[in-house]
């Protein structure tokens, strides 16, 4: 499976399965989407692969440690290694084909937004779980 930013300079390859999905609705996430939250998923360091423009990625980072990583040209939110060191962040819009990929949580639905309304049968934490309580709910087997 490929992802790419909206103008396709910043490219990516993933090999083996790709776990489902999350939907963060924090604050900073709805401000980063510019929607209700953000869905992302991570993926282990060893099944990632840049095909291009890693060099162009500029990065934000809040006091709080917060990050954005986003493609200078066309401004798209794109992946990053965690501070883990371990794992890569993936936004899933810009995977290419993820069509059997499901939303397995929604984090900080205690901050949602008033007029959010979460339909779908994911699991809901009222803030971030444990990153290893969150990997496991979004393997594949979990569901």
């Amino acid at each position: 499976m490929n992802g790419k930013c909206l103008c396709g300079d910043v490219e990516f390859s993933i090999s083996g399965h790709l776990p489902h999905l999350y939907q963060c609705h924090c604050s900073l996430c709805r401000k980063l989407s510019g929607s209700s939250s953000d869905t992302a998923t991570f993926l282990n360091k060893e099944q990632f692969a840049w095909i291009k423009g890693e060099p162009i990625i500029n990065s934000y980072r809040t006091d709080s440690g917060y990050r954005s990583d986003f493609c200078s040209k066309c401004g798209s939110n794109v992946l990053h290694l965690m501070d883990n060191r371990r794992q890569y962040w993936i936004p899933a819009g810009l995977l290419n084909d993820s069509k059997d990929n499901q939303i397995a949580a929604h984090l900080f639905v205690n901050s949602k937004a008033s007029w959010d309304i979460i339909c779908d049968v994911g699991t809901q934490f009222k803030e971030m779980p444990d990153i290893n309580v969150l990997n496991k709910a979004l393997q594949r087997t979990s569901r």
